[in-house]
């Protein structure tokens, strides 16, 4: 399920549990948190606020060194402006190494240190994570990529991500963009995503073209796969791949000749893995949680990460693990700052349960964290952003194709537009 989540991973993952379902907790009075973390420019004081990032920086598995840079680069940007409520940030970065022991302990560490927060994450280990720093109402804030029962179900998980609604986004522009034969590529371990694709096709009154195609997680050559995937005179392919493997794709498909249109994720069918196939992907379509980088929204990311003397051509920033970090401390930082009296653990948990209005100036849609999708897809009832928003590869580089975001929660669910 790496695809989910990044960009700038090295290598595809392993498959996931499947959420299950678990009772809905009771929403409470709700607060409104919608102004910008602008600071001061008096120098923070007092004890810090210790908040934890995880995610793996040291494996033989995917690694995502553009979340641990995104977390440091807004801890500096921050604390130069003030920091929150007037207190410094401090943030710990807990490399998990592919690793669900090593996450265990990143959890634990949280706990120990008093962590106000876990912030802005991604692991394959939740579940290493969760139930772990929930007894000590640690949240599991922001994440951009819930894979695991505990980030869909658990009452102390709060993401700001979408997935798996961007794969059902693609299917969706797919068809509105007069696409007749569509097949489907989904990396191995990703195949939760088939369920709510499929269930967009039908509402759409579409099939695809062939059953989904699963694409092993590492290769040298996808030749055989893009001739499936191009077979049966498909003129669009939605493929659920990750960076990596989508390199070694893109080769194969510049190869094959193909004139179909792909719609990948965002992070993944991207600038990377497009170099040395600009011409054979120019015109695919990226379907994604977050408006492009170079949108209105991230001009005080762009500007953290220049501050922070980053090499924004070295890793993606443009993907799911940055511009989904990002968007994480700012909700974070804007929920903080409504708490009267200590920030804790426990207030910030009772505050951002109670928030019923988290506007992160275009980022994603304003959230509402008291109302759960207890009527949606089964064991998804923590996902509370269900919109989709895309970009386009032009010659090589990704621009924006829309800042609307669109609704696609009925389409997952088999409901007819």
């Amino acid at each position: 399920m790496v695809v989910a989540a990044c960009g700038s991973d090295k290598k595809a993952s392993p498959a996931t549990a499947a959420p299950t379902a678990t009772a809905a907790p009771t929403a409470t009075a709700a607060p409104t948190a919608t102004a910008a973390p602008t600071g001061s420019a008096a120098a923070p004081t007092g004890d810090p606020l210790k908040v934890m990032t995880v995610t793996t920086l040291n494996a033989a598995g995917p690694t995502y060194q553009n979340i641990a840079n995104t977390a440091k680069a807004y801890e500096k940007y921050i604390n130069a402006r003030g920091g929150i409520a007037g207190r410094p940030l401090e943030v710990t970065v807990c490399d998990e190494q592919f690793d669900p022991a090593v996450a265990t302990t990143c959890a634990r560490k949280a706990v120990e240190d008093k962590d106000v927060s876990i912030v802005g994450s991604f692991t394959f280990f939740a579940e290493s994570i969760v139930p772990v720093i929930a007894e000590s109402k640690i949240t599991w804030f922001g994440e951009c990529c819930p894979i695991t029962p505990s980030e869909l179900t658990s009452p102390d998980s709060f993401p700001i991500g979408n997935q798996p609604m961007y794969a059902v986004g693609a299917v969706s522009q797919a068809v509105k963009d007069g696409c007749k034969k569509i097949n489907a590529v989904i990396i191995d371990g990703a195949q939760i995503f088939i369920p709510p694709m499929q269930n967009a096709m039908k509402a759409l009154g579409m099939t695809f073209n062939t059953d989904p195609i699963i694409l092993p997680p590492t290769s040298q050559d996808y030749s055989a796969e893009v001739a499936q995937a191009t077979g049966g005179g498909a003129d669009c392919v939605v493929a659920i791949i990750s960076e990596t493997p989508y390199t070694t794709w893109n080769t194969a498909w510049k190869q094959s000749g193909t004139t179909a249109r792909q719609y990948g994720p965002q992070g993944n069918l991207n600038e990377v893995s497009a170099k040395g196939a600009e011409d054979a992907t120019d015109g695919d379509i990226i379907a994604g949680m977050y408006p492009d980088i170079s949108t209105a929204p991230w001009a005080e990311y762009r500007k953290a990460l220049d501050e922070a003397g980053l090499d924004t051509t070295a890793l993606d920033y443009n993907s799911l693990g940055g511009m989904g970090t990002w968007a994480a401390f700012v909700g974070f930082t804007q929920i903080a700052e409504t708490i009267s009296g200590d920030i804790t653990a426990e207030s910030f948990y009772d505050a951002a349960s109670k928030t019923s209005k988290l506007d992160l100036n275009g980022m994603v849609p304003t959230l509402d964290f008291t109302k759960e999708w207890t009527d949606g897809l089964k064991g998804y009832q923590r996902l509370f952003n269900r919109s989709v928003v895309f970009s386009k590869l032009e010659k090589g580089k990704v621009v924006p194709l829309t800042t609307d975001f669109e609704d696609v929660s009925n389409l997952a669910m088999g409901i007819a537009p």
